[in-house]
């Protein structure tokens, strides 16, 4: 059974490398999935080009086998990296790819009627995006960014491969100690779900912030039910209006 020394001693330090790493990793995410984004949509077809090539690469790689690589074979190259931060860049690299494809398609489904507004008004094209494409396209990048930092989180778990003590590496240091399969590897499957629900909680609340900042009322119902309990609605409308005509 689980002592409470080990409890303390690893697998609470490894709930929080988990985070750390999540943190670290995402924020790395960020930057990079913002940069490449906006490179894609750049005026000059070398950065368009290039910004194309790590979206690409690093679209198609395996965050495992980078990680690998980062803290295996660097070293060959006269840079070694300590297992924590080798994990982190090869989460950072790989999730910022993903990242960036929802950035540049969020911004593209901006109405061109707005980007066009902006070239009336003769503003640059970093005012045309800080002002009018970025708050508009904000909204639509929170629900899949949310998707992404789950998954992201999640991935974490691959850190424990190249030794560094998250909260998977301490299931499975324990497991080899207690021969306690199934307790150990669900209570992993639960802590990974409660941090994923706080995402999510917290993802959901800047999803509602960022909506009312462009003065868009958040969904009170799920997406689905909304949309089909709002057609029922239209369809009766509609029949009371042809019932009227009648």
């Amino acid at each position: 059974m689980m002592s409470s020394e080990f409890f303390t001693t690893w697998f609470l330090p490894g709930i929080w490398i988990t985070i750390q790493v999540t943190v670290y990793a995402a924020a790395l995410g960020a930057v990079i999935a913002f940069g490449i984004g906006l490179a894609r949509d750049s005026q000059f077809w070398i950065v368009r080009f290039l910004a194309g090539v790590y979206f690409e690469i690093f679209r198609g790689m395996s965050a495992l086998v980078l990680m690998f690589w980062m803290f295996f074979a660097l070293p060959f190259f006269g840079w070694q990296l300590v297992p924590m931060w080798a994990g982190v860049s090869a989460l950072g690299l790989t999730y910022g790819a993903y990242g960036s494809e929802v950035v540049r398609g969020s911004l593209a489904a901006v109405s061109q009627a707005q980007k066009e507004a902006g070239i009336a008004l003769n503003f640059t094209r970093w005012q045309r995006l800080r002002l009018i494409e970025m708050p508009q396209a904000w909204p639509e990048m929170v629900p899949p960014f949310n998707n992404l930092l789950i998954e992201l989180l999640k991935g974490t778990a691959l850190v424990s491969v190249i030794t560094v003590a998250d909260m998977t590496f301490a299931g499975n240091l324990l497991r080899l100690g207690t021969n306690e399969t199934t307790p150990i590897y669900t209570l992993l499957l639960v802590l990974y779900f409660v941090l994923a629900f706080l995402i999510t909680r917290g993802m959901r609340l800047v999803e509602r912030k960022a909506k009312a900042g462009i003065g868009q009322q958040p969904e009170k119902r799920g997406g689905i039910t909304a949309k089909l309990s709002a057609r029922g609605e239209t369809l009766q409308a509609g029949s009371g209006s042809a019932g009227g005509m009648g």
